[in-house]
């Protein structure tokens, strides 16, 4: 009888011993699942991932021309430091666009919401590691460099108003942002190929427009060295030009191919996770 009950505790625990492994077997199989389907709603991270790490490059591009230029007078032109960001986006929305759209931009993400192809409860997430990423990589520029990130910064040029630089922020944008919606809808798409229309024109705005305004055409570009360096000086017109750009940009969208961009604007918009597809554009 007492060998009869410890073969039957033999059992138990041998049986128990194999259950524990088939237990933590599948809690990690539904981890790795849901860490790999790119279908799941809880996947949204990556996104904000996404958006952090492009907005970070760009930044670092962008305000480190400016910032290497205090630091070694003469090595960086003027040419140079603004085409640069434009080649950095181009290759940002090649490599990760698929992911979130590589928004990059508080004006983007709140155009993409007007146009119907961006749910509005993903833009605040957006913005916000949209800010961080300009943030730390100023952060990195200031503690590498050696140099105030204000020489990194968007200002309005000696002897140009803030009106003046306002106008010409606004007007840049509206010109990027038709740029990204154009060729992100309907019979327009051209897939990554937009990447380099989009980062042909920043390079473009770049050397007609930077010396009155800067060229910034995104408030997290300019937000990211102002807040490293303490000074917000005329930051308004980085925050209210790029934002009346990108809504006069959605207006022309509407006026150009009508509501929405589609399901293709969609798709560019929010990447290749958990998709929310517009309805398709009507002929």
């Amino acid at each position: 009888m007492a060998a009869n009950q410890d073969k039957d505790g033999a059992n138990q625990d041998h049986a128990h011993h194999r259950v524990i492994p088939n237990v933590l077997g599948t809690v990690e199989q539904s981890v790795v699942q849901r860490i790999e389907d790119f279908n799941d709603p809880r996947q949204e991270w990556r996104r904000l991932f996404s958006e952090l790490y492009g907005t970070f490059l760009l930044v670092v591009v962008a305000a480190g021309g400016g910032m290497m230029g205090q630091a070694f007078p003469g090595v960086i032109s003027r040419t140079a430091a603004v085409v640069a960001p434009g080649l950095m986006v181009m290759g940002i929305i090649l490599f990760m666009g698929k992911i979130s759209g590589a928004h990059l931009n508080p004006a983007v993400s709140i155009a993409f919401a007007l146009r119907g192809d961006f749910p509005w409860r993903r833009v605040p997430g957006y913005i916000v590691v949209q800010l961080i990423g300009a943030t730390l990589a100023c952060l990195l520029l200031q503690g590498v460099i050696g140099v105030s990130a204000t020489y990194g910064s968007n200002y309005p040029a000696a002897g140009y108003t803030a009106g003046a630089a306002f106008l010409m922020e606004a007007l840049l944008t509206m010109v990027l942002v038709s740029v990204i919606l154009g060729t992100a809808s309907g019979a327009q798409n051209v897939g990554l190929f937009g990447a380099f229309g989009v980062g042909a024109y920043i390079a473009l705005a770049g050397l007609w427009g930077s010396p009155i305004s800067g060229t910034s055409m995104n408030p997290a570009r300019t937000f990211g060295p102002d807040l490293a360096s303490g000074n917000f000086s005329d930051y308004w017109v980085y925050v209210a030009g790029p934002l009346v750009g990108a809504a006069a940009a959605v207006g022309i969208a509407f006026i150009l191919r009508g509501a929405g961009g589609g399901r293709s604007g969609s798709g560019a918009a929010q990447g290749a996770l958990f998709t929310e597809a517009a309805e398709e554009e009507k002929p």
